[in-house]
């Protein structure tokens, strides 16, 4: 068995909306304000996981990401773009527009119980997604980008869970800038 890896940023508050501020929420972009530092390349420590693992992203993030990395040439880009994505949606993507695409077309929680006695499942992004994903107990690792700014409202990561959500922190290090890059696993 696999895990589900959940990769977020997210405030000192746990909020995740509009990290780069694309969605043009009032407080969106929150992220960027560090730096490129804390936010380019491998900033979740995928690593093999890019290579072995499948990234599963709503449709909001996978349009996102397929407009900036698909055409784009550095080490990060090309290895996100070789990784195979699944896209949840209810309202059907383009999937050419980037490689690797697939839409799911069964249920999303069935899909990824099936997908993880194969290979890692990595969620990056995609609130909707995590959501049902937290509410269902499948999450078994976040990988979080902790920016030290506190936002006051907004989706936040853990608001689908069923509380108490035990977590042990594996890693804390930091990403520059005040951000720190921490790997929580659940303990089960």
């Amino acid at each position: 068995m696999q895990k589900v890896i959940v990769a977020q940023f997210v405030s000192l508050d746990g909020v995740t909306d509009d990290p780069d501020g694309s969605a043009g929420t009032p407080n969106g972009g929150w992220a960027f304000r560090y730096g490129p530092g804390p936010v380019a390349g491998d900033k979740f420590a995928l690593g093999a996981l890019l290579r072995t693992g499948v990234n599963l992203l709503g449709r909001t993030t996978w349009e996102l990401f397929a407009g900036l990395f698909a055409s784009r040439e550095d080490d990060f880009s090309r290895a996100l773009t070789a990784m195979d994505k699944i896209v949840a949606t209810r309202s059907g993507v383009d999937v050419g527009r980037w490689a690797n695409s697939t839409a799911l077309e069964t249920d999303l929680v069935s899909t990824v119980r099936d997908r993880v006695r194969h290979q890692d499942v990595v969620v990056t992004g995609s609130g909707c997604v995590v959501d049902q994903l937290i509410a269902q107990d499948l999450v078994d690792e976040f990988r979080l980008l902790v920016f030290p700014t506190v936002l006051g409202k907004g989706r936040r990561i853990f608001d689908a869970a069923s509380a108490p959500l035990d977590l042990t922190l594996v890693s804390s290090e930091d990403a520059g800038s005040g951000v720190l890059r921490q790997v929580y696993t659940r303990r089960r």
